[in-house]
């Protein structure tokens, strides 16, 4: 006797699909990041290859002058470059150089930004007349400030100080040479003259987004002027100042053209950029020249490092 099997009822049955790769996904990766790599390969070559040569010349021993005599030299270049006296006198030039420019400039910006928030007729081109000093080119506004302003002959200042003297009936008025007098100050006076309208649009961005319900209540219940600064606009602002002095110190570092166009670096203000100018095309002294670079360099990116980890802050403090 034959038995018939019967088919067994089976569930239904859920087969996982197999995973389907989006067609095209890798290409579209690379259709999104090519137009990008004509700029990576600009900035390549424009930035990271000069440093690379010169990261490589900051260990040989190379001075145009003795041609024949060109090796390694380790670390000799940079242990001069921290030892000379020379260069240690221009590393405390720098310094002062960018402190004193960095906070003066930053109090004035402050004191500008104070008044420009306020409401009144022509702020607008106030505004902008106060940054045009900015947009002046550097090696410009340093040619202004020695000829046009500071020269002891036909300089403006001077030149007001003989009508006062005369005005008063003083008699003859003083005429200080002040760029060989004060050389420094001179220096220092043309660059807060053109760092104070950057300081001043960053806290006055910081301004402009106070939360002024706070503001206005602080000022009904009886707050003063003084205590509604100190107390919000400036702890509002701390962010902003940070910015400022950072990225302030960033430029100032490497400022190059005030020093060269006033003082030709004599007179002590010689600053770490200039001293890397003379070294590299007065003394020929390539390998000391690019060892004194990289070391200002690596300290500019680490103040580059502060100045994003406040801008990163800021935004996040911003987004809330």
């Amino acid at each position: 006797m034959s038995t018939v099997s019967t088919p067994e009822r089976a569930g239904p049955r859920h087969a996982a699909p197999d995973p389907v790769r989006p067609v095209g996904a890798g290409g579209g990766a690379w259709a999104r990041r090519l137009p990008l790599l004509p700029a990576l390969v600009f900035m390549i070559a424009v930035t990271q290859a000069p440093f690379l040569v010169t990261l490589v010349i900051s260990f040989l021993h190379w001075n145009a002058l003795y041609p024949d005599d060109i090796g390694f030299a380790g670390l000799s270049n940079f242990a001069t470059v921290l030892t000379d006296p020379a260069l240690r006198a221009s590393v405390w030039s720098t310094v002062l150089l960018t402190v004193t420019v960095v906070l003066i400039s930053l109090l004035l910006g402050l004191g500008v930004a104070l008044l420009l928030d306020r409401s009144f007729r022509g702020r607008g081109v106030v505004r902008t007349l106060v940054i045009a000093p900015f947009l002046v080119v550097p090696i410009a506004s340093a040619l202004v400030w020695k000829h046009a302003l500071l020269n002891p002959e036909y300089g403006l200042i001077n030149g007001v100080l003989t009508w006062v003297w005369s005005v008063l009936g003083l008699g003859h008025a003083p005429q200080p040479d002040w760029v060989s007098g004060l050389p420094m100050v001179s220096v220092e006076v043309a660059l807060i003259w053109q760092w104070t309208p950057f300081m001043m649009l960053i806290l006055l961005a910081g301004l402009t987004s106070r939360p002024l319900d706070v503001v206005e209540a602080a000022t009904v219940d009886g707050a003063s002027a003084w205590a509604v600064f100190r107390y919000l606009t400036l702890p509002h602002l701390r962010r902003y100042l940070e910015l400022g002095a950072l990225l302030g110190s960033i430029y100032i570092v490497q400022n190059f053209d005030a020093v060269f166009t006033i003082t030709s670096g004599g007179l002590g203000t010689a600053n770490l950029p200039y001293t890397i100018y003379q070294t590299f095309f007065a003394a020929h002294d390539y390998g000391q020249a690019s060892a004194a670079g990289v070391i200002v360099v690596i300290a500019t990116i680490v103040i580059a490092n502060f100045a994003l980890r406040t801008v990163s802050s800021l935004l996040k403090e911003e987004g809330r």
